[in-house]
């Protein structure tokens, strides 16, 4: 009696890991396969992964003064206002590109800040934000901040720039191909081991992309360069 080889069991059938690179850059199509011997079907994903710079810097500089007297204070802190937006003149950005923040006044001898014996009785801080898409510069104005506080500029809570990548819509159709492809290649070698024809597409999802750090630490915020990920997953019938 001959066995038809196209019908496997179910317990013979294991996984599958399919790398594929495709194109130019970091990209890996990883198929995991799981067939059903009931409904002839077998379920691939692709992985696709491409390294991207962020294009939009937002840097944050907040700076403060204290004192006893309020008046003396924001005379302070408007001389370290013009001194904070002169150096980014100096940087090169535009008045465009900075914003002014909230003046935020604190008094230690109100009730709320009671506690806080010895302290100046007014703390003032003010923040101005830049928000441009040179990151090279802000890179470079981040290395010289320290130039304000040599002129007496007192920063406060200084975390950074934020990076952020805001062409996803331009790179989504490729990855998304590159995916697919993937995915399929795992099928297709799932298929061809099993000596089973692949059939049409049964069903497919995309997995929501991914945006992280291109180097796999650190804060993917706060990091220039980055890596996006997609993983797709799809379904083909066995014939």
């Amino acid at each position: 009696m001959t066995t038809d080889n196209r019908l496997i069991p179910a317990a013979v059938i294991g996984g599958l890991l399919a790398v594929g690179l495709i194109g130019g850059g970091a990209l890996i199509g990883q198929g995991v396969v799981n067939a059903r011997a009931g409904d002839r079907s077998v379920t691939v994903r692709g992985l696709a992964e491409k390294d991207v710079k962020a294009d939009l810097a937002v840097l944050p500089i907040r700076f403060t003064a204290s004192g006893e007297v309020l008046s003396e204070v924001q005379a302070r802190i408007d001389g370290d206002l013009a001194t904070v937006r002169q150096f980014l003149k100096a940087q090169g950005y535009p008045d465009a590109s900075v914003d002014l923040g909230q003046l935020g006044v604190a008094d230690t001898r109100s009730r709320e800040y009671a506690s806080q014996t010895g302290a100046p009785r007014f703390i003032l801080t003010q923040t101005v934000v830049v928000r441009t898409n040179d990151v090279d510069r802000v890179q470079t104005t981040t290395r010289n901040l320290n130039d304000l506080v040599r002129q007496g500029v007192v920063l406060q809570d200084f975390q950074g720039p934020s990076y952020i990548f805001t062409r996803l819509n331009d790179v989504r159709p490729a990855m998304i191909a590159e995916a697919t492809a993937a995915a399929r290649t795992g099928a297709v070698q799932f298929a061809k081991d099993s000596g089973t024809p692949l059939g049409p597409i049964k069903s497919a999802g995309q997995g929501s992309f991914e945006i992280l750090p291109r180097d796999g630490f650190g804060d993917e915020a706060t990091s220039l360069n980055k890596k996006v990920r997609v993983v797709t997953t799809i379904s083909y019938r066995l014939k």
